[in-house]
Parts: structure tokens; C-alpha cells; sequence
């Protein structure tokens, strides 16, 4: 007996919708609450049963896969933009949970699932710490322009460089009101707790950085170090499910989209899909063909020229997701060897 079921997730409830496709018989409902345990339980009626499962790539999708793993079910992990053209169309229809789980099973019934790629344990350890080195640094950022703004605000100097030197003067200033030197204090004790697990995880990562061989070999692209390479090798996954390098440019956002229809074309601009933090990385690493020691030095000053100093370095992190591509594809399986 072969089992489809499509699983609509979210952070309260699962829905879900199964059909037997030789019989016909089925079932939907919802499981709440969205955790592990009654997800597990559910699952026992499949035991000894030929079962897929097709979910959305979106939030809580891990759980749901590594339980199916667990018990010998296939799951397939649908690219949402995709599946959602796949299922509603591109007009405005009617969407509710019952629709996406039926339309996600209809699309494993009918093998047109958008599949996405599955990361490996690792992978998926790594990413985590990686995103949330990234939120610590938004976090620590924003606190920083809240102590801009309260000098501002105040009549006191917002300097450029607020932490670097006697941190006293940003808060002894005699424009600022006894609870503007109490907050800026309140702030600065904020930001060196978090540099302290700002400090932690990136040594955490660079010391991955420094054994994981995928992580290696982007190394060896100029502009490329030990963070820079764990978030691209992380972020960019096993490139040998794109037929080409330009599909590792489309998932990097780095792609320029233009519109055109009936002579009218609106101006170029990046697609910006996928993840920020991957383009990030690349756009960090591509500034570096600023350096006239660059190899890609030439090409930054012709792009400079063209496009602008800003925009060169898109143009750089672009060639630099295409190299990335073909080493990370050329080392095949070791890329996401185990360390």
C-alpha cells in the first residue's frame, strides 16, 4: 500500500492530508500541539506502510523530516514560492490549511513536488549557529544606533566609531541627562554580553572552518576566509543540484531580474531571493577585489567604472558564487564530509 500525505505546518498545529492512491481511502485533521511527541504518535498508524510526505520548506520543517527519517518514511521538502504557483495558480484563490495540505499531497500523488534540498545533520548544526551569529551582530548593531541616537537626542557628539577608545566619554558628557548616562551605561554592559557569544561562536566557526574540506576549499578563493566560508558552504548547500552555476547565482539572490513586455523595460535590479546572510557573505568577499593584489582587481576597476565602487563588489561576490559552485561540485561527496 502506497501512503501520500501532505502536512501543512504551523507553530500551533499541523494539518494534514493522506491518501492510500491504490484504494483511495484517506484521512485529514489537524495535530496539536506542533511538536515532536504528537507528531511521533500520529505517525505510528504507518507503520510497515510505503508512506511519503511532502512539506513546506518553512519554519518546522526539520522536525517533521527527522522523524519521518527516524521511522523509514520518504519525506520531500517542497520549495514554498514554487509550490505555492504549483497549487493556487497565479491568481488571488481561496488558501486555508486544508487547501495547502491537500495541494502539497496532489503534488506528491502526481510527482511534481518543487523538491528542495534536505541538508545533512551537520549542515543544519552549522546553519544554525551561523544565523544566529548573524542576529547577534543585527542585535549588537541596533544597540549601537540606540547610543547614537540618545547622544543625538540629547546635544552630546555621536562619533563614528563609538567603542573604539575611552568607552567614559560617551557617557560623562555633561549634556546628558542623568537617565541618558544611566541608559548609554545600561547599553554598553548589553553589547559586552553580547560580544561575548559573538566572540564564542565565531571561534566555534572558524575552528570548523579550519578542518570541514568543503570549507577549505572556498578558501582558496581570494576574499574568502574562515567565516565567510561557513556561511557559504552552509548557505549554498550541495551544488551539484543545480544544473549549472548560473542556478547557484539564482540562489544567492545575486541574479539581476528585468521586466520587459512590449518594448517597455524597467531598470535591472537584484532578485534578492534566498538568503540574506549567503548574499552577505558574497557581497563581503567580492569587496575584497577593491585590493589591487586581487586577482579579480581588473575586473573590479571595470565594473567600478561601469556600475559603480558599490555595485562592483556585487559583481565580484557574483563570480565568486560560480567559482564557489564548481569547487563545492568538483569535490562531490567530501564537500560535506563529516568532522
Amino acid at each position: 500500500m502506497a501512503i501520500v500525505c501532505g502536512l501543512d505546518i504551523h507553530r500551533s498545529q499541523v494539518t494534514f492530508d493522506w491518501v492510500d492512491v491504490d484504494s483511495g481511502e484517506g484521512a485529514r485533521g489537524k495535530l496539536a500541539p506542533a511538536n515532536r511527541e504528537t507528531f511521533r504518535r500520529w505517525l505510528e498508524q504507518f507503520a510497515g506502510h510505503d508512506v511519503d510526505v511532502v512539506v513546506e520548506g518553512c519554519t518546522g520543517w526539520r522536525f517533521i523530516v527527522e522523524e519521518c527519517r527516524a521511522v523509514g518514511i520518504t519525506p520531500h521538502l517542497a520549495d514554498p514560492a514554487e509550490a505555492s504557483v504549483r497549487i493556487h495558480g497565479v491568481k488571488r484563490r481561496a488558501k486555508t490549511d486544508k487547501v495547502d495540505a491537500k495541494g502539497l499531497r496532489d503534488l506528491g500523488v502526481q510527482g511534481r513536488v518543487p523538491e528542495s534540498w534536505i541538508p545533512p545533520a551537520q549542515v543544519l548544526e552549522i546553519r544554525t549557529a551561523v544565523r544566529l551569529y548573524h542576529d547577534l551582530m543585527t542585535d549588537r548593531a541596533a544597540w549601537l544606533h540606540r547610543i547614537h541616537a540618545t547622544l543625538f537626542h540629547q546635544g552630546a557628539v555621536a562619533q563614528s566609531q563609538l567603542l573604539r577608545g575611552d568607552r567614559d566619554r560617551l557617557h560623562d558628557s555633561e549634556l546628558l541627562s542623568a537617565e541618558g548616562k544611566a541608559a548609554v551605561q545600561a547599553i554598553l554592559r548589553v553589547i559586552d554580553a553580547l560580544d561575548g557569544e559573538i566572540n564564542r561562536i565565531r571561534q566555534q566557526l572558524q575552528r570548523f572552518a579550519g578542518k570541514q574540506p568543503g570549507c577549505k576549499e572556498l578558501q582558496k578563493e581570494y576574499g574568502i576566509g574562515k567565516l565567510t566560508s561557513v556561511i557559504i558552504w552552509s548557505e549554498i548547500g550541495d551544488c551539484r543540484r543545480f544544473s549549472s552555476s548560473d542556478g547557484a547565482v539564482r540562489h544567492s539572490g545575486l541574479d539581476v531580474t528585468v521586466y520587459s513586455s512590449n518594448g517597455k523595460r524597467s531598470s535591472p535590479h537584484l532578485s534578492r531571493q534566498g538568503q540574506p546572510l549567503l548574499r552577505w557573505a558574497l557581497y563581503e568577499a567580492g569587496r575584497c577585489g577593491a585590493r589591487p593584489t586581487s586577482p579579480d582587481h581588473a575586473y573590479w576597476l571595470q565594473a567600478a567604472q561601469r556600475v559603480g565602487k558599490k555595485r562592483a563588489g556585487i559583481s565580484v561576490g557574483r563570480k565568486l558564487t560560480r567559482r564557489a559552485h564548481h569547487r563545492l561540485r568538483a569535490l562531490g561527496d567530501e564537500a560535506f564530509a563529516e568532522v
